[in-house]
């Protein structure tokens, strides 16, 4: 259906990478799409296609759902990380990350902090929350490697953490 074209977590890293505009554009194209895909199921009148019908409507709603929250984030101006998955990320962070690095800072090699032009600046590929799970998963010099020690979705909360927080400047 319309809402397989993209799993949810590419949709999530996607939005997050997106201008509003272009995020908002996106939600819109998914809202058409399974508007006419409906429309042209529902037209069908073979008793045989029941089935179909009602699995374009489950995809209809399950679209338009994904559209009115993304919409809703997106007018908000709330990052397209939930929530839940910061909190959790400032929970993990504060056991695993804060020891070196309380309130965005470096205690080892001071120049390489985790305000927003640092991770520009020595992050492998820039700025984006992909090259914070690469750094967190593999490490570099002097930092160690946490893929071993904690799982893919607890590494993404913290790197939804700290791409929130350098935002933020380390402020909150």
């Amino acid at each position: 259906g319309v809402v397989d074209v993209m799993n949810k977590k590419q949709q999530r890293n996607t939005m997050r990478r997106m201008k509003p505009s272009k995020a908002l554009h996106l939600l819109i194209c998914l809202y058409l799409s399974a508007t006419a895909a409906s429309f042209s199921v529902e037209n069908q009148s073979s008793p045989s296609d029941n089935k179909r019908v009602a699995a374009s409507e489950k995809s209809f709603i399950a679209a338009r759902s994904a559209v009115l929250s993304g919409a809703l984030l997106i007018g908000l101006g709330v990052p397209a990380a939930s929530a839940g998955d910061i909190i959790r990320g400032q929970q993990i962070f504060q056991i695993n990350c804060a020891v070196c690095h309380a309130q965005g800072r470096n205690v080892i090699m001071p120049e390489k902090t985790l305000e927003k032009e640092a991770l520009e600046k020595y992050l492998y590929s820039g700025y984006t929350e992909e090259a914070v799970v690469r750094q967190v998963t593999n490490g570099k010099n002097a930092m160690p490697a946490f893929g071993g020690r904690l799982g893919d979705i607890d590494i993404e909360n913290v790197a939804s953490y700290v791409i929130d927080m350098a935002e933020a400047g380390w402020e909150k």
